[in-house]
């Protein structure tokens, strides 16, 4: 028995999500069980490209900017394709900034991101593949369990 997934309308197509990390874009997306829009999520997918990747589709949806540099930070090289009218119109690697303002916390519970100050956290990328981040306030850094620290 073969598994099928219809093609979507319109909305976004997230591929190339390294396997196992499916369940975390649904969170950066804010996407739960009161979610009304239908969501198709693909896990442990066979891919010629990396082994096994996820893939998720979301209907009557496009990605901000904001939500495609979060999804960077867990599945750097995934691909993004905006479909309409049942046509991919658009179609793109997700390519990390070179800096990440206020989308993770500061693993230093000490650091000044992590006080009452109203200072957004900020990371450098200091590497994309493998991904390494380091705090801007105090130098902390982050190279494992990246979705741990999304705000």
């Amino acid at each position: 028995m073969k598994l099928r997934v219809t093609p979507i309308g319109n909305g976004t197509v997230i591929d190339h999500i390294p396997a196992g990390q499916a369940l975390n874009v649904l969170k950066i997306l804010g996407i739960d069980r009161t979610t009304e829009a239908t969501i198709s999520l693909l896990m442990n997918v066979a891919s010629r490209r990396s082994g096994r990747k996820d893939i998720v589709k979301v209907e009557d949806r496009e990605l901000r900017e904001e939500e495609v540099n979060r999804i960077s930070l867990i599945a750097p090289g995934a691909t993004i394709n905006i479909i309409r009218d049942r046509k991919v119109v658009e179609k793109r690697t997700v390519d990390m900034p070179d800096l990440i303002v206020g989308v993770l916390r500061c693993p230093n519970p000490s650091c000044i991101s992590n006080t009452s100050e109203p200072i957004r956290s900020q990371l450098l990328v200091k590497s994309k593949n493998p991904v390494i981040l380091r705090c801007v306030y105090c130098e902390q850094t982050i190279a494992e369990k990246i979705a741990d620290y999304l705000i």
